[in-house]
């Protein structure tokens, strides 16, 4: 027995199945947050208590931490945070290398990888019922219903793949302000060095004075700062700093400057080759920049500027010819 698509019972039954899988859907996602855990809410509000009591009582916020630092630090939704803990996205995604891509993009705690999982599920059932609304009533194709449904299955890749493209671009702007302050932040360090201050007070100085310039390297070197105060292994706040920023450039200076502390080899020749180095990158960077603008700007002055040429070059011309007819 087979299924005439044309018979117009046969669409109704179709868009009201369709229908009713949206609001199964829906009703999926906020079970949730319809279905409290009393006793969890209990335990996250004594949580809650003791961590503002903490909060209290410690001192103000050190140097070049922002704003948003303080903001990364908040609690996760409840909403986001019930949907991870039913579905138990946390293990059955690979939230490290979520965690990690956060960290590089500035996003730290537990708040943002809820968000960024439970937002990654929502977009994935959310985005498809859009694209098959857009399809069926927007668009109107001559096709059927199934076919339509089938295209509009593909919105569950692009909305799963959202959240991950924009925290990339976060990723991207965040770089682009490190690595045009590494190269000055390493000539401040190495005047701290050599004017006789530790490697924790010269990365606190740094960090004071480079924030005007990048808040996120700031951010960086504060942190940076506390792991070795912190920390029983110095080295591992250093591998700690190039693994968040994931530049090329911080990540040789981290070796260098492991490569220092494990053979006590000189801090500020250390940072007097890492310096030159980073400056040198920097400069070649930019003529790259520089030589790549002829090839770029070829299209656009024969678009917009010959044209323009031409026409007056011409207009005269073409004036004293119509005058003298």
């Amino acid at each position: 027995m087979t299924m005439d698509l044309t018979d117009p019972l046969t669409q109704q039954a179709l868009i009201l199945l369709s229908a009713l899988s949206a609001m199964g859907a829906i009703l999926a996602l906020a079970w949730p947050w319809l279905a409290r855990d009393r006793m969890a809410e209990r335990m996250r509000g004594v949580a809650q208590d003791r961590a503002s009591v903490r909060r209290r009582a410690r001192p103000a916020r050190g140097p070049g931490l922002t704003d948003r630092s303080r903001l990364f630090a908040r609690e996760p939704n409840r909403l986001f945070a019930g949907i991870v803990e039913r579905l138990n996205l946390a293990r059955l995604g690979n939230a490290g290398e979520a965690a990690q891509l956060l960290r590089m993009a500035g996003q730290r705690g537990r708040a943002p990888l809820v968000a960024y999982l439970a937002s990654q599920l929502i977009a994935a059932i959310v985005m498809p019922g859009v694209a098959f609304l857009y399809i069926a009533f927007v668009v109107r194709p001559d096709l059927s219903m199934p076919i339509i449904a089938a295209m509009a299955s593909a919105g569950a890749l692009v909305g799963y793949m959202l959240p991950r493209i924009y925290v990339r671009n976060l990723i991207a702007k965040r770089h682009t302000s490190l690595r045009r302050s590494w190269p000055d932040a390493l000539d401040l360090l190495l005047i701290c060095v050599e004017s006789g201050m530790s490697a924790e007070g010269a990365f606190r100085k740094v960090a004071e004075e480079i924030g005007a310039q990048s808040k996120e390297l700031a951010e960086e070197m504060s942190l940076t700062t506390a792991e070795l105060a912190y920390l029983s292994d110095r080295r591992q706040a250093y591998e700690n700093l190039g693994t968040r920023t994931g530049l090329d450039s911080i990540k040789a200076a981290v070796i260098g400057l492991i490569q220092s502390e494990k053979y006590g080899t000189s801090l500020g020749h250390t940072l007097r080759i890492l310096a030159k180095e980073s400056r040198d990158f920097r400069m070649s960077a930019a003529e790259k920049k520089a030589a790549a603008l002829p090839p770029k700007l070829t299209v656009p002055m024969i678009l917009f500027f010959l044209p323009v040429l031409f026409a007056v070059i011409a207009t005269p011309a073409i004036i004293q010819a119509l005058a003298a007819s």
